[in-house]
């Protein structure tokens, strides 16, 4: 039910994706005793959380070359603390019996032009210095895998990737929370957020016809992702871009005879412009990424979760990737926005003197790394160092996005540059360059 009337909290969360519910899930289990409420503007998971392709990676940093590129000193330990996540993010669904298809297949990155193929031998070797579990396989190989004629190389990471149905690990952690004595309330947006006593009170509207609310807590944890933000100073780190996913029907047996993928890894290209795909538990097909879009003002509204252009380049994009499937159906498409930062991985802060936590710009592996986004928040809300606390990944801060109209501007311009690249041996312009040596970028 929407929160109405005055309340207090010891622990109010604002945000009812996987962030906000492992924020939820943690503090309780850290503490029964404590007074924790979670509000959502929706209902829990109805955005990112639950409508991505369902890759749990334990990567923290938006994959290992950029972790390394980014955090050299500290990258092994991140590593380290992700594979844990991932293991803990198992053994949670384990235990509260979330049956939300959880399977550790890993996944195949595959090259689809000659110029990718160098890239996965640079990645296996990178992986191996880390000691991943991973086997590079030429073209007879990779085919043996999955059959498309598009695939040149691959790269099989066999212990870093689980794959799950996103909805229904939403749901799922939800009921858990609830079971341990978590207060929801959804459809109850909060629409300011400012210091009270020693604390900070929120004011929430459920609707149009009830009455503001009010939330007295002790310490907020803010999970609001790509939503506009209650901290004004998080508007320059964040934008909100559109990503789109097509779903075919269940194949026949013979069609999955056609392209074997008998291991039912994820997979996913290893173009600028990429393309993510699995086989879901039913035997469907979900393809989905290319187009990362971002519209003027950070605008975001239900109207672009549907993109007519983006689903048929799609779609086109499946059939030359699975010419021997020209016969399937697609019956579901939909698209979501997530939040994106210029490092490709989450940052975290804290406001109101300490009381108020955050974590954002988790781009597209926020599976798995919202766990540990919940657990570095929590600490911080501590007010006291911790090993997760002292990481140059949670003290240090992307490079912010400019303001309008140059946001927008720059943005366009590293999109058209990176389907140039992709369209151009994956050679990269001076614009994309210049973004290179000062650390920015643009992902999805």
């Amino acid at each position: 039910p929407p929160l109405t009337g005055p309340t207090t909290a010891d622990l109010l969360v604002v945000g009812g994706g996987y962030t906000g519910l492992w924020a939820a899930l943690l503090a309780k289990e850290e503490n029964p005793d404590r007074d924790v409420l979670l509000v959502e503007a929706g209902t829990c998971g109805w955005a990112a959380s639950g409508r991505n392709g369902g890759f749990c990676a334990a990567s923290l940093t938006h994959g290992l070359a950029n972790g390394a590129d980014r955090f050299p000193d500290e990258i092994a330990e991140l590593e380290r603390l992700g594979r844990e996540n991932l293991t803990a993010i198992a053994d949670t669904i384990d235990r509260y019996g979330i049956d939300c298809d959880f399977e550790r297949t890993g996944e195949l990155a595959v090259a689809v032009e000659p110029y990718q193929v160098d890239g996965l031998v640079a990645d296996a070797a990178l992986a191996r210095e880390y000691g991943h579990d991973v086997t590079l396989l030429d073209t007879d190989q990779v085919r043996a895998e999955v059959d498309s004629p598009t695939y040149l190389a691959g790269l099989w990471d066999r212990d870093r990737v689980a794959l799950l149905d996103p909805a229904r690990l939403a749901w799922g952690l939800r009921r858990a929370v609830e079971q341990l004595g978590v207060r929801v309330h959804e459809h109850t947006r909060v629409t300011d957020l400012h210091r009270h006593g020693p604390g900070l009170r929120a004011v929430t509207v459920a609707g149009t016809d009830t009455a503001p609310g009010t939330v007295d807590a002790h310490r907020v944890v803010l999970a609001t992702n790509a939503f506009p933000p209650l901290l004004r100073r998080l508007r320059h780190y964040v934008v909100p871009v559109y990503d789109y996913a097509l779903m075919t029907e269940p194949l026949t047996a013979a069609q999955r005879s056609a392209i074997g993928w008998r291991n039912r890894q994820g997979l996913a290209d290893t173009g600028n412009q990429f393309h993510y795909y699995r086989i879901t538990t039913d035997g469907r097909i979900l393809f989905g990424g290319y187009d990362a879009v971002y519209h003027f003002g950070n605008r975001m509204t239900p109207a672009l979760e549907q993109r007519q252009v983006t689903f048929t380049a799609l779609a086109e994009h499946f059939f030359t990737t699975f010419p021997q499937l020209s016969d399937v159906r697609f019956t579901h498409r939909w698209g979501g926005v997530i939040d994106t930062c210029t490092r490709f991985c989450p940052f975290f802060g804290t406001a109101h003197g300490g009381r108020l936590a955050y974590a954002a710009g988790f781009t597209g592996l926020g599976v798995g790394t919202t766990r540990f986004a919940a657990r570095v928040m929590l600490d911080l809300l501590t007010g006291e160092p911790t090993p997760l606390t002292r990481l140059d990944l949670v003290r240090s801060k992307p490079l912010p996005f400019p303001p309008e109209p140059v946001r927008a501007a720059g943005i366009h311009l590293t999109r058209w540059s990176l389907a140039r690249a992709d369209a151009h041996a994956g050679q990269r312009n001076l614009w994309l360059r210049t973004l290179d040596r000062l650390g920015l970028g643009f992902d999805s």
